[in-house]
């Protein structure tokens, strides 16, 4: 760690004018208000100096905190409010070496030129059980990344050709909506339910290669009643909000896979939208599968949330209303 301390002051002396610009300007425009107010210590930036300054603990944790998410930083990478959550959440759990090596752990880059990577402990499990598995599900509650990571993974699998083509599905079932209500044809019904799939995928390929590769069938997006009777090999395939299918199209996608593919499987448990009374796939497959050889089961909790930091709060809020 670069600095020297002197009447209660430490000094982090940073690489470049990107790395200042990330710690103090970036996505979150607050970084080191939101330091100073989880650590009690002063945080001034002096031109590549950040300047701590508070009693011994104070320092100690604030120092602690900017090391912990220096692989951002210092690769000019903006800090946002759900890093630093995620590094107090290891601090305060004595995991800080596991926490630092989520920073090695780079999977892609964005259109943007972000660096994606998982960014949180729970996140680096789900993104090494893909990495190991033939079947992983993920279960968790909206904004902690189980589709935007499994995408990225299935994109990475492809550029390396480790996969011949990805193959994205959801069931058509979503909130107070049917399909025969909506305007166009088949395709046009459906679209918008998969339209969260489509925003991962011009994300990491951009609009044109995306474009590209729908049309030469390298990716498919499509809703899960267009896989039965299939046989999905050397594909990626990657079934959305999997809390909306029936046991029996569980059943059915889940033995869809073919020779030299994988599937990873995300849902919502909290969030069905089936008719009241009925199983939801997802939840039955969860408890079936969990212990056989080949399938990791992976659970994100709120504190995975990487959206914006009120949605943390709006879903523990529903959880205590649902278990408490």
């Amino acid at each position: 760690m670069d600095g020297a301390t002197s009447c209660g002051r430490f000094i982090i002396e940073l690489p470049d004018s990107d790395a200042a610009l990330a710690l103090s300007g970036g996505e979150d425009q607050q970084i080191l208000q939101r330091l100073q107010s989880l650590t009690g210590a002063s945080l001034v930036m002096r031109g590549l100096d950040l300047e701590i300054g508070g009693r011994p603990a104070q320092l100690e944790r604030a120092a602690a905190l900017v090391e912990l998410v220096r692989p951002l930083w210092q690769e000019g990478q903006a800090v946002s409010a759900v890093d630093l959550q995620a590094a107090i959440n290891a601090l305060d759990t004595g995991r800080t070496k596991a926490h630092a090596e989520l920073g090695t752990q780079i999977l892609a880059r964005s259109q943007r030129g972000s660096l994606l990577r998982p960014r949180t402990l729970r996140q680096k499990t789900y993104v090494e059980a893909m990495e190991k598995h033939d079947l992983t599900f993920a279960l968790g509650p909206a904004g902690t990344g189980k589709t935007f990571l499994a995408t990225v993974l299935a994109v990475r699998m492809l550029t390396e050709r480790k996969v011949e083509r990805l193959v994205l599905t959801r069931p058509a079932v979503e909130a107070g909506e049917r399909l025969g209500f909506l305007p166009g044809d088949l395709q046009q019904k459906v679209d918008p339910y998969l339209r969260p799939l489509y925003d991962a995928l011009h994300a990491l390929l951009g609009l044109e290669k995306t474009s590209t590769l729908l049309e030469k069938g390298v990716i498919e997006v499509a809703p899960l009643a267009y896989m039965r009777g299939r046989t999905l090999e050397e594909a990626f395939v990657i079934l959305d909000e999997a809390q909306n299918t029936t046991s029996s199209q569980m059943r059915m996608v889940l033995t869809r896979l073919g020779e030299r593919s994988r599937m990873v499987v995300t849902g919502d448990v909290t969030q069905v939208d089936l008719p009241a009374g009925q199983i939801s796939g997802l939840v039955e497959a969860a408890e079936l599968l969990e212990s056989v050889e080949g399938v990791s089961v992976c659970r994100l909790t709120s504190a995975d949330v990487l959206r914006h930091p009120l949605v943390q709060r709006v879903v523990d809020a529903y959880s205590r209303k649902d278990f408490g």
